[in-house]
């Protein structure tokens, strides 16, 4: 019997410069605890882009995709504080995803994080070629974790500001890395495997980290 596994929220946007301040204010000072507090979320990180993509991204890790049907959950995302509606107001461009994180190599959390997004593929064939791939990158320096993420249709459900049109879920593959020069040489090595050009990897930088274990102690 296998465990179900661990769910990701992934939340990528802009901000416009003027608003940025504020927004950082408030995800650092009330939307992160806020959410990690939700039974079953396991931790909630930001990054900031470095090359390429949204500048500012959320991961939320969950103990399963249950933890998006609860109902705290639905009390989280549907009551929202005043703070919280205004600061979802400021978004650019958003990006909402509720995946299943599939294929892990490797532990812990690196400093940086490279993401690829893939096309569309069979699941099975896909885990089975990112756990490949993620074997591969293991062995080489400045490795920490890959992982799959696969978007789910019915708990994806778009941001206030982001667009519908032609909006597509596409699987990602996550590689955390310990720094800026050993993410670019495994996501390098990642897209020459994948056939996807390296100019299309999006590069972040860890901003800070809070887990439920932190909460509760």
């Amino acid at each position: 019997m296998t465990s179900s596994p661990n769910g990701m929220l992934f939340v990528a946007t802009d901000v416009a410069a003027q608003d940025e301040a504020d927004f950082n204010q408030w995800y650092d000072r009330e939307h992160v605890e806020e959410r990690v507090r939700v039974p079953g979320f396991l931790s909630g990180t930001r990054y900031q882009a470095l090359q390429g993509g949204r500048k500012y991204l959320g991961l939320y890790k969950t103990a399963s995709l249950a933890s998006f049907t609860s109902q705290a959950y639905r009390n989280a995302f549907s009551q929202q504080t005043p703070w919280s509606v205004a600061s979802l107001d400021k978004m650019r461009d958003p990006m909402r995803r509720v995946c299943t994180v599939e294929a892990v190599t490797g532990q812990g959390s690196g400093s940086h994080l490279s993401i690829i997004t893939l096309e569309p593929a069979d699941l099975g064939i896909l885990k089975d070629h990112i756990t490949h791939l993620g074997a591969q990158l293991a062995e080489l320096p400045g490795f920490v974790r890959s992982s799959l993420l696969v978007p789910d249709a019915e708990l994806s459900s778009p941001l206030p500001k982001e667009s519908r049109e032609n909006r597509q879920l596409l699987p990602m593959l996550l590689i955390e890395s310990s720094s800026a020069e050993a993410g670019l040489q495994l996501s390098g090595v990642a897209c020459h495997t994948l056939k996807i050009p390296a100019d299309e990897v999006v590069h972040y930088a860890l901003g800070w980290q809070l887990t439920s274990q932190e909460l509760a102690s």
